[in-house]
Formats: C-alpha cells, sequence, structure tokens
C-alpha cells in the first residue's frame, strides 16, 4: 500500500513539472502531432485517432499519458514534441475525465497563445451515473482551440463522430451465423459473476485485435456491449445493439442505442432497430473536417 502511495505520489509530481516544464518554453508549430490514448490494449482507444488514417499525419503520435511516465527521456521527448509543433488532440474520452484533466487545461492555455491546436472527436466521459444523458458542459473551452470537433452530438464544438469509421475493415462483406453477441470492455473480463452471466452466448472484448472484432460484429444479429467502441462499430455496420453504459460518453451520439443493464440485456435485445447509413454519414463528416485541418495547419 505505501508503495502505491508513493508511486502515485511521483506520478502527480511528474505531471505538474511536465506542465512547468512546457509552458516554460517558447512554443512553435513546425509540423504537427496527434495526442491521444495510444493503448494498444484497448482497440479502441488505439484507432480513434486521425494518423491512422490520413498520409499527412501518419507516424506523427504521442501518448497522452506520457506526461506522467517515470522515465525521464518520455517526459522529456513529450514536452519538446508539443513545445515544437501544432497540435491534433483526440480522438477519445478526453474530457470531463480526471486522468486527462491536466493535459487538456494545458492544451487549453496552449490554445490561448500562438499554438495551433485541433480537438479531434473528443467527447465527454464522466464515470458517475447521476451524469449519465445530463452532462451540459466540457472541462474546457473549447472555443478557444483553433478548431474543435467533438463527438458528443449536444454539446459545444463541431459535431465528428469517431475517425475510426474509415478503417477498411468496415467495408469487408460479412454473413451472419449467431443471433446475439457480446462484446464486453476489458474492465468487465475481470467481473467473472458477470461474465458467468453470458457463458451460454458468444463473446469477445475490446482487447482483441479490431479484425477479429469487426468479424465478430460482422456474424452478429445483435451486439450487447458495454464498449463505446463496439457500440459504434455496431452502428457503423448496421446491426443492432443494446448498451450497458459505464460512462456519459454513451448517450450523446446522434444515433441512440436501446439502453439496459446487464441483468435485463437479453430481454431487452428485442427492442433493438438496425440503422442504416451510419458509415457514410460519418465518413463523410470526417473527411470534410480532414479538409478544414489541413487548411488550417498548412499539410
Amino acid at each position: 500500500m505505501i508503495n502505491k502511495l508513493i508511486a502515485s505520489y511521483q506520478r502527480k509530481k511528474t505531471r505538474r513539472e511536465t506542465v512547468k516544464n512546457i509552458l516554460s518554453q517558447e512554443q512553435r508549430n513546425e509540423s504537427v502531432v496527434n495526442i491521444h490514448r495510444l493503448d494498444t490494449k484497448n482497440i479502441g482507444d488505439y484507432y480513434c485517432a486521425p494518423h491512422h488514417y490520413f498520409d499527412a499525419l501518419k507516424g506523427k503520435t504521442l501518448d497522452i499519458f506520457d506526461n506522467k511516465s517515470q522515465d525521464k527521456e518520455v517526459t522529456k521527448k513529450f514536452t519538446d514534441t508539443i513545445s515544437e509543433n501544432a497540435l491534433i488532440i483526440g480522438g477519445g474520452g478526453l474530457l470531463n475525465r480526471n486522468g486527462f484533466k491536466l493535459q487538456m487545461k494545458l492544451f487549453e492555455t496552449l490554445a490561448e497563445g500562438k499554438k495551433k491546436t485541433v480537438l479531434w472527436g473528443v467527447g465527454h466521459n464522466e464515470k458517475s451515473p447521476d451524469t449519465y444523458g445530463k452532462v451540459s458542459s466540457y472541462n474546457v473551452d473549447v472555443g478557444k482551440f483553433g478548431l474543435a470537433g467533438t463527438r458528443d452530438l449536444s454539446m459545444p464544438g463541431e459535431f465528428l463522430p469517431c475517425v475510426s469509421c474509415l478503417h477498411t475493415e468496415f467495408d469487408k462483406p460479412f454473413t451472419e451465423s449467431q443471433e446475439i453477441g457480446l462484446i464486453f470492455h476489458k474492465d468487465t473480463m475481470r467481473k467473472p459473476n458477470i461474465l458467468a452471466m453470458f457463458k451460454d452466448y458468444p463473446s469477445t472484448s475490446n482487447t482483441t485485435n479490431l479484425e477479429d472484432l469487426i468479424d465478430f460484429i460482422g456474424k452478429s444479429e445483435t451486439v450487447i456491449t458495454d464498449s463505446y467502441h463496439a457500440m459504434y462499430w455496431t452502428m457503423l455496420l448496421g446491426k443492432k445493439v443494446v448498451v450497458v453504459p459505464n460512462s456519459s460518453k454513451f448517450y450523446d451520439f446522434n444515433h441512440q442505442p436501446v439502453f439496459s443493464s446487464f441483468e435485463n440485456a437479453i430481454a431487452d435485445v428485442a427492442k433493438a432497430t438496425t440503422y442504416s447509413g451510419v458509415l457514410e454519414e460519418c465518413r463523410t463528416i470526417n473527411n470534410q473536417f480532414y479538409e478544414k485541418t489541413a487548411n488550417y495547419l498548412n499539410l
């Protein structure tokens, strides 16, 4: 316990020092970097950033959590990369979440200066059930950023759904072979009582690779999930989806799922409906936003 507390204190100290170091440096816009949660163990977080889909951004990435690394070379790279480059921040649920608050406030401060900044497909991500469907403000002023695309329809910013819609996996043909498929968030995989409830149904998680997950969705008539991107990708493929929410982020997309609980999800499958045209819609919006971004950043 003591070791965990010490490690937590050290990370907090490092985060503060990193912000201080960035703000003390001259800010330039030499090139561009795409900052997001670069987590290969959560494919939603990994594929929700535009650097995967546009040639001008490929290889220009930074993990938003590198600000707290205990490796000084990592935090120095984080500091220097942000200070030297224009910023594309997102996608993902980076707003209204404590783990990202310090970084987002830093980017807001930089945006008020000469730093060119773009918010790409970010959204609110509050964990308290009391906030579900009730979020009315962000913890940063998106109006201060050069361009602001947010994935929450009713919130400030230009509506911009997750850029992962541009992945070519969604163009593959699929044949349905299972009535119901479960896609669990990685945290739910550590809850054996919930897994046991669905032992008779095919299941996977958002820790698998993208190709296998999209294939799983493709062969399912209806998906039950507590993963945001599994919900989104199911809609892109025109399938039925029942969502067990674990964050506010599920409630502000422009297409609504059936909301349920793990206890009632199977019964609520009967309420689910299919979707039409979502993939084309989301791709058009993202390609149009890239044109704005390219003009703004001179890509």
